[in-house]
Formats: structure tokens, C-alpha cells, sequence
């Protein structure tokens, strides 16, 4: 390291930023990564003890100074002037960052947003593209403003989206296009000479963060629109659909190739062993499932321990929240 680094903070708490931080730690010849600022211990596993956060475990692994607020105020401001920090990095933090931690460093303060900007700003930009379907994602480096993900753009690493992905796995992707991302753009943050891209506001869209509910299988939706749900919600929240006062967790489903003319939510019986709906467009098949206290099982399986009527409809939720609006939206819609 050379004696005139620069000291880098990095706000994060999840997991897709480790290989981010990786990448600042090993490439450390003109700066290295002097604090973290991230999300205090929450309760996890069966046990539901509070645990770390995969950034914090990162930083205390490493050495790296970190804490943890509830909520970050002047005195993390004043911690990070004393440590003498150059520039932040910022990677799903989980907060919206008042204005005096975006001027206190004096290199700035920018964010690596899971999307390509300005599409899915917002809390869930990956599992929210998975569902809308798109065949490609990314990450974005932008300027922070006041703003949420509004700020000017600096530079994109495009991922694509595969037919099979689930949340999960595009997650990876994500996570590991931003080494090349930063590889060439942290010397220009350093330096101050980097481009700089206004957003385009008629083309923005927005997502929200997700709920349990939105695991629920709407059958008015799309047979296309359903898989897609399926596969990025495949981590959390799960996709469910109810079946006399029970919760059947699914596991995996996929697109049924014919034609069956059913009406949402009626159950097909032209395939034995199977559990074949239908949806507002196509049908769906469903490959897995879960009864409550039970383990998920192939279909034929499930099916033999558990009755389901040939001729039943299920139903499908009253309403649902959109999961994305535009800039003219002034809130999330209910779909139905």
C-alpha cells in the first residue's frame, strides 16, 4: 500500500456485498476499505439468537472498525470524520442515508444498486426483475443523492437472467459482476475524473420490499407471469396456494405446454398423479409441494398422502400489491 491511500468506508449488511468487499480488500494498493457501517444484530435460525449480519462477520474477520446502529446519526458522521474516510461505498445497507453522510466524505458517497439503472429502484430490484420476467439484470454504480436510487450514473455491468434462475442464483451473478464494476471504476472515485449520467425519470420504475404475501399464487395471473414469481421468490418468500384452510407450499412448477382451456384456479384432470391449474393465460404444473409440518415432496408423492379433489378451483387472493409503479404512480396498486 502506498503512503498516500485513501481511506474507503462501506455501508452493507447482505450477503451479495461480500464479494464486493473481497475485491476492495485485495485490490488495496491505493486505498483500503478503514470502516464499515452496517445493521445491527437480528434474531436468526431455530433458535432465533441474534447473529451477525454476513457484512459484519466480514469486518470483524478482517479487523476492519465497524458498528452497527439501529439507525446511523451524527455520532457514526463524527466517527467516520476521525477515522479520516476519503470516500463511501454503499451496497444494501437497508437504509435511506441522511444528507450529512453523503457530504462527509470528501471524495462522495456512491452506491452499488442491484438493477440497471433507472429500472427497479428500490428495496427488491432482483427478485422484482425475475418476476416481471426481464431475461437481463444488473448492477449500477451511482452518485448517492438525496434520493432514492436517483442519483447520476457512473457505470453498469449487465447480467443476464437464465430461463432456470432463481432469486438466489441471480443474486451471484450480481454479486460477482460488481468486481469487475469496481476493478475499474474505483480509481476514477479516487482521482474525481468519472462521467457522469443523468437518470432518465420517464423511464424509471420502482419496487417495493416484499411480504409473505406476496408468495400467494394469484391463478388470474399468467401461467409465464406465476413461473416467473415461483423462481424469484424461490428463497423468500416462498410461493403458496390454499387448499381448505391449509398452506401448500410449492416447490417447483413450470409452464404447462398445452392447452387446456381451464378457468383460473381450476385443477385439470387429464394427467394422473399430477396437479396440473389453470391461470388467466395458460396452465401451470406443479412439480412439488409442501403440506404444513411436512417435507416438500415430488407431486406423485404429495398426492398420495394427501387428497385433493379432480374437480376442485382454488382460489386466488382478493387483491394483490402491484410490484412495481413508474415515476408518475403515486403508490403501489392493488392487482386483482
Amino acid at each position: 500500500m502506498t503512503e498516500t491511500h485513501r481511506n474507503l468506508a462501506f455501508f452493507g449488511s447482505d450477503a451479495i456485498a461480500i464479494p464486493c468487499l473481497h475485491a476492495l480488500m485485495e485490490n488495496d494498493q491505493d486505498w483500503k476499505v478503514a470502516a464499515v457501517l452496517t445493521q445491527p444484530d437480528r434474531p436468526s435460525g431455530r433458535g432465533r439468537n441474534l447473529q451477525p449480519n454476513p457484512v459484519k462477520s466480514w469486518a470483524l474477520e478482517h479487523g476492519i472498525p465497524v458498528r452497527d446502529p439501529e439507525k446511523p446519526t451524527h455520532h457514526e458522521v463524527q466517527w467516520l470524520k476521525e477515522l479520516k474516510i476519503d470516500l463511501t461505498m454503499v451496497m444494501a445497507y437497508g437504509h435511506i442515508l441522511k444528507e450529512e453522510f453523503l457530504n462527509y466524505a470528501p471524495l462522495g458517497c456512491f452506491n452499488l444498486h442491484a438493477s440497471l439503472l433507472p429500472k427497479y429502484r428500490g428495496a427488491s430490484p432482483v427478485e422484482t426483475a425475475i418476476a416481471m420476467g426481464e431475461v437481463q439484470t444488473g448492477v449500477t454504480l451511482m452518485q448517492v443523492i438525496p434520493q432514492m436510487d436517483a442519483g447520476p450514473m457512473i457505470d453498469c455491468e449487465p447480467v443476464d437472467i437464465g430461463m432456470g434462475d432463481t432469486g438466489q442464483q441471480v443474486r451471484q451473478k450480481i454479486a460477482q459482476a460488481c468486481i469487475p464494476l469496481l476493478g475499474r471504476s474505483v480509481p476514477n472515485l479516487l482521482s474525481g475524473k468519472y462521467p457522469l449520467l443523468e437518470q432518465d425519470e420517464n423511464q424509471a420504475t420502482y419496487c417495493r420490499k416484499l411480504s409473505k404475501a406476496d408468495g400467494q399464487l394469484n391463478f388470474r395471473l399468467s401461467a409465464d407471469e406465476l413461473v416467473s414469481r415461483s423462481r424469484a421468490f424461490a428463497s423468500w418468500p416462498g410461493c403458496y396456494f390454499v387448499h381448505q384452510d391449509k398452506v401448500l407450499r410449492v416447490g417447483k412448477m413450470n409452464k404447462f405446454p398445452h392447452d387446456l382451456s381451464l378457468e383460473p384456479g381450476q385443477r385439470s384432470s387429464t394427467k394422473e398423479n399430477s396437479l396440473i391449474i389453470g391461470t388467466g393465460n395458460g396452465s401451470v404444473e406443479i412439480l412439488e409441494l409442501q403440506k404444513p409440518g411436512g417435507k416438500m415432496l415430488p407431486i406423485a408423492d404429495f398426492l398420495r398422502g394427501y387428497a385433493i379433489h379432480k374437480e376442485i378451483t382454488f382460489p386466488s387472493p382478493s387483491d394483490q400489491i402491484s410490484l412495481i409503479r413508474t415515476e408518475k404512480e403515486s403508490s403501489f396498486k392493488k392487482i386483482s
